[in-house]
């Protein structure tokens, strides 16, 4: 955007005849009201502020690997409020309309806010945003609707400037606020969700400096990475946020957001870990197993990141089971209509991921915690195996149906036995005593269907039986409803072809013929006329012979 800038503000002192001088000698020149008969004149101010701004805005991002940048950051945004100052006074031309006027006042209080933000000067920066705020608000409500959207864009911006203004005055609802705002969002991206999740890092990142220790299953362990101690902080407010979510999508958007925050955190705690190697291991002999406290909060965090999974796919399988539920239609704009065979994948992931809980350090010989995980691992085999008994059913293989619903059940009587005093664990699971009902009516109308199957003679195979590896050309004579057909792998003719034995060319040997004896031929041959000289004197004088 700044190149662009450059290119724009040389095309217009182009077009405008208004140079700085040559290329040999620079003659600064200023724009006044008197010259204000082109609205070009204007957009020369304009080009300068947001070339300012937008390398100050650059400078911003490369000013977190590089701090000194900061300095050269602070003279770009003071530059730009310069420029936007003297395009304030130019507006002020009784040449210039009203709405014009009141669009350079917003701007150059967003710059000054702006630069006032980046100093930490919070009131003087909220009053800028305040009175930037108000104007838009005012102009959408003057004009038209398609102007109304961009300057209520405009305010959106700037809302999270401000609450983020009043937090550091010292408003603590305005961290709500802001989190509020990220929900609202939904699942869009771009300038306003980057805006709100840095100025939410930041609000943690103050949050964090009072936090030093984390108690998890009765050890309390230290924090002292900054990374970890902003994640920690946010987890309560994110797992709100995703509770809150009002669709799908957004909740999906927060839980990859949550689950990169936790992989960056336990990122921060394994490269602390690589200089502890040896010093773990010490303890580790010392203490009789009991691992240190960087591991286990490497566990802590490990147990996060895999339980915000389990909790993904588990919201994912119910938003498929709901998609089952409903009439299936035909397959629209390519995408395919949900199957039982989905969620199978969806549960064989959860369990996996139980699986890798077990084995966290620190944590084997937690019996209450190992119980824990394997009444959670019962729920989930019998969500699985009731969804592969539905896969079954579809291809009217009732036996093996019948005994996985039989399977179900048993995994469901071991969590209710052996729930007990864990119940309060398995609240936020899946209900399995709705499964035992749901299984139950499954198994009847499985029973009556394998009853109407079998007392069918008119039935026709299923595609499962009819194949039988022969392409359609082998089997015109033989009917069979056979789906492959329509599909992308269909299977008409062999190709490539096979090999066949034919003929050779034959070979004829013609081994008679030097045993022939022909006929003499000499009577029937022309004599040649003799040549030479004597020949040529008698053709001569006309003698014959």
């Amino acid at each position: 955007f700044r190149g662009y800038c450059s290119r724009r503000l040389r095309r217009l002192r182009k077009t405008l005849n208004f140079k700085m001088g040559n290329r040999h000698k620079f003659t600064g020149k200023k724009v006044t009201e008197e010259i204000l008969s082109d609205n070009r004149y204007l957009l020369l101010i304009l080009m300068d502020a947001e070339r300012a701004w937008s390398y100050a805005m650059q400078l911003k991002q490369e000013a977190n690997t590089e701090p000194r940048k900061r300095f050269h950051l602070l003279s770009r945004l003071r530059k730009a409020v310069k420029h936007a100052e003297e395009l304030e006074r130019l507006c002020e031309s009784n040449r210039v309309d009203a709405k014009t006027k009141l669009e350079a006042q917003a701007y150059m209080a967003y710059l000054t806010g702006m630069l006032r933000f980046e100093h930490q000067e919070w009131k003087a920066a909220m009053e800028a945003f305040n009175k930037c705020k108000t104007i838009y608000e005012k102009l959408a409500n003057a004009f038209t609707e398609e102007q109304a959207v961009l300057y209520n864009q405009r305010v959106e911006e700037i809302s999270p400037n401000i609450r983020y203004c009043a937090y550091n005055i010292g408003d603590q609802s305005a961290m709500n606020e802001l989190m509020q705002m990220r929900l609202r969002s939904g699942g869009t991206e771009g300038l306003l969700a980057e805006k709100l999740e840095a100025l939410i890092t930041q609000t943690r990142a103050k949050q964090a400096a009072t936090m030093s220790e984390v108690e998890w299953r009765g050890r309390t362990v230290p924090v002292k990475i900054d990374k970890v101690r902003i994640f920690l902080l946010g987890l309560a407010d994110n797992e709100a946020a995703i509770a809150q979510a009002e669709n799908e999508e957004t909740k999906e958007r927060l839980f990859e957001s949550l689950l990169s925050e936790c992989r960056d955190a336990i990122q921060a705690v394994r490269e602390e870990l690589k200089p502890d190697q040896k010093q773990r291991e010490h303890s580790l002999e010392n203490d009789s197993g009991k691992v240190s406290n960087i591991q286990y909060l490497h566990s802590y965090l490990t147990y996060i990141k895999l339980s915000t999974a389990i909790k993904r796919n588990e919201s994912m399988a119910k938003s498929l089971q709901k998609a089952l539920l409903q009439p299936q239609r035909s397959d629209e704009d390519g995408k395919r209509s949900p199957r039982p065979q989905d969620l199978i994948r969806l549960y064989d992931i959860i369990l996996q991921n139980l699986v890798e809980l077990t084995q966290l350090p620190g944590l084997e010989e937690d019996k209450n915690f190992q119980k824990e995980i394997g009444l959670k691992t019962l729920v989930y085999k019998a969500y699985r195996c009731f969804f592969i008994a539905q896969s079954y059913v579809l291809v009217k293989k009732w036996s093996e149906a019948l005994v996985l619903y039989e399977r179900v059940l048993k995994y469901a009587r071991e969590v209710q036995s052996g729930a007990g005093a864990h119940r309060n664990s398995l609240k936020e699971l899946p209900d399995v005593q709705d499964l035992i009902t749901q299984v139950n009516a499954e198994k009847y109308s499985l029973q009556a269907a394998a009853i109407l199957d079998a007392n069918d003679p008119h039935e026709t195979e299923s595609p499962s039986q009819v194949k039988d590896g022969k392409p359609l050309s082998e089997r015109f004579e033989t009917f069979c409803l056979d789906p492959s057909l329509v599909s992308k792998q269909v299977s008409l003719v062999h190709f490539p072809p096979g090999f066949q034995p034919i003929p050779c060319k034959p070979l004829f040997f013609d081994l008679a013929l030097n045993h022939v004896a022909f006929p003499p031929l000499e009577d029937k041959v022309e004599q040649k006329a003799k040549s030479g000289l004597t020949g040529y004197i008698k053709g001569i004088f006309g003698f014959k012979s």
